[in-house]
């Protein structure tokens, strides 16, 4: 996936923002419009947005002689593929999980755990017990549960 650019990832906030999933989208004076502080000409907002179509984050449909853009995927989506392409940087991707997962808060671990459970089957109540945190520790240490070198563990 690739990689915002400062006035890309402004212009991605307004459609993602103001935006809803069943819209028909905003125009490129609108958006400009939403672009508050920043002095920009049409053309330059017309220019990030047919480059953002380009690159696959909007999607745009003509009308009249103006086009109406819209994400082409919810800002959740485009983050969680960011993490992915993070993962996929070399190196160990169970290491890069485990030392992630370990430097979340608590609310966050809680998050995980529940999404892992309803991936792996189990209930909100048996991701809260020691079984659910062990599988999901053992589904983080990666291949026969062991912890990359260095790894300690934090219980």
């Amino acid at each position: 996936m690739t990689r915002l650019g400062d006035l890309e990832r402004a212009v991605m906030d307004v459609l993602w923002d103001v935006v809803p999933g069943t819209s028909d989208g905003v125009t490129v004076r609108e958006v400009a419009d939403a672009l508050d502080g920043r002095e920009l000409a049409y053309t330059t907002v017309m220019t990030v947005l047919d480059r953002l179509a380009g690159k696959g984050m909007v999607q745009r449909e003509r009308e009249g002689r103006a086009w109406r853009y819209r994400p082409a995927a919810s800002r959740e989506a485009h983050i969680a593929q960011l993490m992915l392409d993070a993962l996929d940087l070399g190196g160990s991707r169970d290491a890069a999980l485990v030392r992630f997962a370990r430097s979340v808060t608590g609310t966050e671990a809680e998050v995980l755990r529940a999404a892992l459970g309803s991936e792996a089957g189990l209930t909100s109540s048996d991701t809260s017990d020691d079984t659910a945190g062990a599988q999901l520790t053992d589904r983080l240490d990666g291949p026969a549960g062991r912890r990359p070198a260095g790894e300690a563990a934090e219980r």
